[in-house]
């Protein structure tokens, strides 16, 4: 079922085209995928493919209002990388940190890509959705 506020055309479309990466997940996704899944015993639920204000997030965490994106070289393009950081600035608007590891990372480091994963779930406060991000200068250490 779609959320409440959904059920446009392109929300539809958003909904349809997030469900069909999840079963076309690239290798490094699906390889952090089976990682983020064991997260759930310690209590951090992540989802994969998920669509949220328009864009589709690889991995999100939203009660810690994570998310973690797995890029590919196609980040790198200048093009591609502004409009990483705008996407990135639309999420922090919203109160969610954004990490980014690429394909590289995933693959030869994964241990380091899940230490700094748990780092920073374990640093966020967990939080609903419903609740509003925080003013400028709250909740920095």
């Amino acid at each position: 079922a779609a959320p409440a506020g959904w059920g446009g055309l392109q929300d539809m479309a958003i909904i349809a085209k997030a469900r069909a990466m999840r079963k076309a997940l690239t290798p490094p996704e699906a390889r952090l995928w089976v990682q983020l899944k064991l997260l759930r015993a310690q209590g951090f639920h992540f989802r994969r493919q998920s669509p949220f204000r328009g864009y589709i997030l690889d991995f999100v965490c939203f009660d810690r209002r994570l998310v973690v994106e797995v890029d590919g070289v196609t980040h790198t393009v200048e093009a591609q990388a502004a409009k990483d950081k705008v996407r990135d600035a639309v999420l922090a608007r919203e109160g969610f940190t954004t990490l980014r590891f690429d394909n590289a990372a995933v693959r030869d480091e994964l241990d380091g890509v899940m230490t700094a994963v748990l780092v920073h779930l374990e640093a966020l406060p967990t939080r609903s959705l419903r609740d509003h991000p925080p003013h400028e200068g709250e909740g920095e250490k």
